[in-house]
């Protein structure tokens, strides 16, 4: 690592390689080190069990890919990627065999859930209205006045009563709802929860919840494709165990942790804002699960098998109930699972025979339980002779989740608890959170604002910081595809 580059980027997670699209899009010479064999993070994929079906390693549904500014300037669309939105965005089954439909269409999904559908849809129909500046305020990390100033007055109109599912006459809707506002991995309900529920809820009537056809890792390959076409190198095999090893670089950005950066940092940092970073949270972890099946999962709804995202975990209060423990530390054998049949979305992920199963638990952070048989009684518990169709089978516990990932802390996979101060005060709250006191070194991280998912708004906005400020470029680059950006 001695010749000169302009940018020295630490993990190849989609924050990672957001942040180097942008500053070798600016002109600028930059390069990537991945401690791992393979480039990707959170987008890899593998072969588990067949050489022909491939799983998805971390993420495999992508509300947030479809709706990010940085995406749908990049245009995954016009690089090759398609996304897949199925016809039915989420499902909730029940245990009487009833299940809620978060149908694609917002009056399908009204109609479905019956007396409750207008309730639904007087949440719903203004948010999608004002979808572009509801995900401008978000994806911002709540730093610029939004062009839209009715869609952050919608979001508070909705979130301060504190009532987001109450109201509803029976108990499909608010258990439907509940199961998005978990993707927040910690106490529910919250301010958080609420928001989080509001913004992926209605996405899935919008731009959707869509799987890349052929697994998440299309993401990076066309990402990478990018970097390489405007001078970018990536090292795989490149573990960096101090920033003394990037000393080469102008500028060094670190898709890690603020407890990785500390450890990076070796003593440098300002005795103050390393406080601050050592006192960030960490929520519950993930346990992951991957089967491959003989046949789709026999869901005892029907229906759910036409879903792209499946959430376990019964009714509103049940999953309180479970989301609670689960952050007070406190196992439980009825976790809230999210389930992908990704072949149900795109068929070509599955071969005869053999088709890719995906899911995560939550459950206490460092939680060290056997994923597989954790997973397989809750998917049971609504798919009966879901057991019999497992060919074979491969779990991570949350505590074992930090060994694939450094960033991924006790199973937290996104990279720090979600409460209300540090959805917006992450690691520390500054104005600008990505730049750290060391001249030239930056956070990219979901770490940083506006937190967990595949959206590349963490590594893009830390590197708009780093033109401005260590290299005096003001202006962005444009992010669209150009006859030079390599094929995917």
């Amino acid at each position: 690592m001695t010749s000169a580059v302009d940018a020295a980027i630490v993990g190849t997670g989609p924050n990672g390689l957001a942040a180097a699209v942008t500053l070798a899009r600016a002109g600028l010479r930059v390069e990537l080190h991945e401690a791992a064999e393979s480039f990707g993070g959170g987008l890899r994929g593998e072969a588990y069990f067949d050489s022909d079906v491939r799983h998805d390693v971390c993420s495999a549904v992508h509300p947030m890919a479809a709706a990010s500014p940085f995406f749908r300037e990049f245009d995954l669309t016009a690089r090759g990627v398609e996304l897949l939105a199925p016809d039915i965005e989420y499902a909730h089954p029940l245990d009487d065999g009833r299940a809620g439909l978060a149908h694609s269409g917002l009056d399908a999904a009204c109609e479905g859930l019956g007396p409750d559908g207008p309730r639904w849809r007087r949440i719903m129909e203004p948010l999608v209205e004002h979808s572009a500046g509801l995900v401008e305020f978000f994806m911002s990390g709540q730093r610029s006045v939004p062009g839209d100033l009715a869609a952050p007055l919608l979001l508070a109109a909705r979130l301060l009563p504190r009532r987001l599912t109450g109201g509803f006459r029976e108990d499909v809707a608010p258990a439907l709802l509940t199961g998005v506002a978990a993707h927040a991995v910690g106490r529910l309900p919250t301010l958080t929860s609420d928001s989080v529920a509001l913004l992926l809820g209605h996405l899935a009537h919008g731009s959707g919840w869509p799987l890349p056809r052929g697994g998440s890792e299309r993401i990076a390959q066309v990402m990478a494709d990018d970097i390489r076409a405007h001078g970018g190198t990536i090292h795989t095999g490149s573990p960096v165990t101090g920033l003394g090893q990037l000393g080469h670089a102008r500028a060094v950005l670190l898709d890690t942790t603020p407890t990785r950066l500390l450890d990076l940092a070796d003593g440098r940092l300002p005795a103050g804002y390393a406080r601050q970073l050592g006192r960030f949270r960490y929520g519950p972890g993930a346990a992951k699960a991957d089967f491959l099946v003989s046949e789709p999962i026999p869901w005892t709804c029907p229906e759910v098998g036409r879903a792209g995202t499946v959430h376990l975990g019964g009714t509103r209060e049940a999953i309180a109930r479970q989301e609670n423990l689960t952050v007070r530390g406190t196992p439980t054998d009825e976790p809230f699972v999210l389930v992908v049949d990704p072949a149900a979305t795109d068929p070509g992920r599955a071969r005869p025979g053999k088709r890719p199963v995906w899911a995560y638990a939550h459950v206490p952070n460092g939680d060290r339980r056997d994923a597989v048989e954790l997973v397989t009684s809750r998917i049971e518990r609504y798919a009966p002779g879901f057991r019999d169709t497992v060919l074979a089978a491969r779990g991570t516990a949350a505590g074992d989740y930090e060994t694939y990932n450094p960033n991924y802390a006790g199973g937290d996979i996104g990279a720090g608890a979600m409460t209300l101060y540090q959805s917006v005060a992450r690691p520390v709250p500054r104005l600008d959170p990505w730049r750290t006191p060391l001249p030239g070194v930056y956070l990219c991280s979901a770490s940083t604002p506006p937190g967990p998912g595949v959206h590349g708004m963490c590594g893009h906005l830390a590197a708009r910081s780093a033109l401005r400020h260590t290299f005096g470029i003001r202006r962005a680059p444009s992010l669209r595809p150009t006859t030079t950006t390599a094929p995917a």
